[in-house]
Order: C-alpha cells, then structure tokens, then sequence
C-alpha cells in the first residue's frame, strides 16, 4: 500500500455532501491525479482555522492514524483572519505558533507535512482588479515553511495569478455562481466568491498535485485536464 495524504483545512479544501453540490473543496478531488496507490483522507471541514482545528480535537485525530512516509496537507487561513475568539490567529504570532504544532505532529511520526497557503477570493474591484483580502496570512506561512525547511504550497499567489488572467467574468466559471433556478440546490440562487464549484475544484486540485509533483512528494500525474 502507498502513502497516504491526510487533508487539514477549511471550506475550500473540504468536501461537501451531495444536498451542497456543485460548491465543493478542491480536497475532494485531489485523488484524480494522485497515483492510485495513495490514499487521500479529507480531514478539513467547513469553518475552521488552525486554532479551531485543533481545539475539536480534529489534529489529533490525524496524528494518531499517521504515519511514516504519510503526507499531512495543512490549508489554513480564511477562518484564522475571522474576528472570533475561538478561531482568530494573528499572522506573524499566533498563527504561526499554531501551525507549528501541524509540523512537529506530523514529523514526531516520521511524516512530510505541507504547508499551503489559502486560496485567493474571487474579489474584483470596480475597475476589474483582483483585490488581495488575506493580508499578511500567506507571506506568515510562507515565513514560517522557510524557517522550519517544510515544503510550501502558494495556492494564494497561484489561483490568483490563475484568477487575473480569467478576469471577473471567466473565473465565476470555477465558483458557487448560480443563477435563480438554475441548481436544485440553490432555487434563489448564489453568489459566493470564495467557494469552488466542482470545476473549480479539480483545477484547483491539479494545481497542487503538480506542485506535489514538483517537490517529490507525489509520483507521475494520472489525469489532465484543461487549463484556465
């Protein structure tokens, strides 16, 4: 059996039930192109921040199943930025204080832990500028792989660059966008700049099974799709 990818994250990476279709986590996707041999176990769900995540006994969870060779995905930052007691961190403190418990769980049990940094939110401006929205999140993390030599993961930099290139209109085309009627789910509708749908799920999944790749963490791709 080969090894297996532990998923800790929030909504975006999570994977949603069949009454929430088609706003998924790209997580729930990951498997389409990992070699078939790996095992993906989804652990990240809807609302948490790293210090939510551990305070429901969610870490420990993970780090009482893995193992070595094991991979743990650690995606935080859209709930740490929230003004909530229970789910707040502060980039260059807190926040990086706790994702350093991801790492010293994951390596105390002879597993590769991975840092990767939130997904960037589909938020144009009035003249059709991305708007950055996880302030210093993304470069704490970074700072944060560096000084502990863990791989990063830039989904932040790389959906966004992904995210410009579409402009406002094409990249509704990978989120919960939904006219009235349009989805059972949905009857009235939905706008939602921060979630994926299953498209923008698998692509956003293909971005990190490449970055995976390129870190020697993942063997050969199993599936293409096309690109933005």
């Amino acid at each position: 059996m080969g090894k297996t990818f532990y998923l800790a994250g929030d909504s975006t990476m999570a994977e949603y039930p069949p009454e929430r279709l088609p706003m998924q986590g790209w997580g729930a996707k990951l498997d389409l192109f990992l070699d078939k041999e790996v095992r993906v176990v989804n652990e990240a769900i809807c609302g948490r921040s790293s210090k939510s995540f551990i305070g429901e006994g969610r870490l420990e969870r993970i780090l009482e199943a893995i193992g070595e060779g094991d991979v743990l995905l650690i995606q935080f930052g859209h709930n740490d930025e929230k003004d909530d007691p229970d789910r707040h961190t502060s980039p260059w403190s807190t926040y990086a204080d706790t994702l350093k418990q991801y790492l010293d769980g994951a390596r105390e049990r002879g597993a590769q832990p991975v840092l990767i940094t939130p997904i960037s939110r589909r938020y144009f401006d009035a003249d059709g500028l991305l708007t950055p929205t996880h302030g210093d999140y993304p470069r704490a993390m970074e700072a944060l792989a560096q000084r502990e030599r863990v791989p990063l993961i830039d989904l932040t930099g790389r959906s966004a660059s992904i995210f410009k290139e579409m402009g406002p209109q094409r990249s509704r085309s990978w989120f919960a966008q939904l006219l009235p009627g349009e989805h059972d789910n949905y009857p009235d509708g939905i706008a939602d700049d921060t979630h994926l749908n299953e498209t923008g799920a698998e692509a956003v999944a293909k971005i990190a099974a490449q970055a995976l790749e390129a870190a020697g963490l993942a063997a050969g791709l199993r599936r293409s799709i096309g690109g933005a």
